[in-house]
């Protein structure tokens, strides 16, 4: 089963929305899906005592902590 809702964004928030569907060559949708599935993962390792940010590859280590969610 499928639910549609419908959602108000900024100007900005929606033009930077355009350009990563443009870059990423798919819709607004899978985009909104993806998105909300990174912030379920994040709320429950939060919940888990984890934490979310940005990772260096090659070193491991954590570059960028991603706090607020």
């Amino acid at each position: 089963m499928s639910v549609r809702f419908n959602v108000v964004l900024s100007d900005d928030l929606n033009n930077e929305l355009d350009r990563v569907v443009a870059e990423a060559e798919t819709n607004k949708s899978e985009i909104l899906r993806k998105a909300l599935q990174l912030y379920l993962a994040a709320r429950e390792g939060k919940q888990r005592g984890l934490k979310l940010g940005l990772a260096n590859p090659q070193t491991k280590q954590l570059e960028t902590e991603i706090v607020g969610l």
